[in-house]
Order: structure tokens, then C-alpha cells, then sequence
């Protein structure tokens, strides 16, 4: 009876063990795509800010207004 006892919560534990990885690896997992997502949008609008002041540099307000609707629209 004992060793039955000990096998089920042995089996229980492991399982719970293994729930327990696969969670704090999937809360990784979703940090590591938060990050990738903010990098990502920083990239973006750092490189639309040297664009818009290369337009307005130069003068081009078409490609400002282009610009300037093109950082609304991507909520930068």
C-alpha cells in the first residue's frame, strides 16, 4: 500500500514538475517576443524619424506628409 502511495505522488510530482517548466518556459518564450516586438518598433520609428528629417532637409513635403501618415498609421 505504501509503495503504491509513494509511486502515485511520485508520478503526480513529476507531472507537476514538468507543467511547472513548460509554463516559466513559455513565459520566456512570451518575453523574448515582447522584447523582439519592442526592438523592433523602436527600429522602425528610429529609422522613420532619420527619413522625416532628411525630407524636411531637403524641403520634400510630399514625402513629409508621406511620412508624418505613415508614423499615424503605425502608431509610432
Amino acid at each position: 500500500m505504501l509503495a503504491k502511495m509513494l509511486s502515485y505522488i511520485s508520478n503526480h510530482l513529476h507531472t507537476l514538475f514538468f507543467i511547472n517548466i513548460k509554463s516559466m518556459m513559455n513565459n520566456k518564450r512570451q518575453d523574448i517576443l515582447k522584447n523582439a516586438n519592442r526592438s523592433h518598433r523602436e527600429s522602425m520609428r528610429k529609422s522613420l524619424n532619420v527619413r522625416l528629417e532628411a525630407a524636411r532637409a531637403n524641403g520634400n513635403e510630399k514625402l513629409i506628409k508621406q511620412l508624418e501618415a505613415e508614423a499615424k498609421y503605425l502608431h509610432l
